[in-house]
């Protein structure tokens, strides 16, 4: 399995829009749609269509805030149709690499709806533990990258 996270372009934006999850987990993820247009109006987002054998399977969404030393993964979805085939951990895992890539980022943080097991248990497995916090009523996970020689 090859997972290639691409930017959102012409060529992949109707693919990319078109993607939804199951109609139970509505209420978990912000539709593609909305993201994009997030990313376009806070110019620092970067989006990214999750590209598997060729085809648009999934979208993610990060950015890193310098004056925190601290990269978000605001979004993660795979289309309903394409979970359970491991994309979404392998589009996370190359997020947290280039995150680990930028010497000055020191934590990533992402959030989770209480009630999507399925992604907390994903995202505690690749690291992330809870702070305790919440967030427009998700709660707040961070991993700490560890910088010590």
């Amino acid at each position: 399995m090859t997972v290639i996270l691409q930017k959102v372009t012409m060529g992949n934006f109707r693919e990319c829009i078109g993607l939804s999850v199951a109609e139970s987990q509505k209420g978990f993820v912000a539709s593609n749609m909305y993201s994009l247009a997030e990313a376009q109006a806070d110019g620092v987002s970067q989006p990214r269509a999750i590209h598997a054998d060729e085809r648009v399977v999934g979208f993610i969404m990060y950015d890193f805030e310098p004056k925190e030393d601290r990269g978000y993964i605001s979004r993660l979805m795979v289309a309903e149709e394409h979970q359970g085939n491991g994309y979404g951990r392998a589009a996370m895992r190359q997020v947290i690499e280039e995150f680990k890539r930028n010497p000055a980022c020191m934590e990533i943080q992402t959030a989770v709806v209480p009630e999507n097991i399925a992604a907390d248990t994903l995202y505690r497995s690749l690291g992330f533990e809870p702070t305790g916090d919440m967030d427009e009523g998700e709660a707040i996970l961070r991993m700490t990258i560890n910088r010590s020689l």
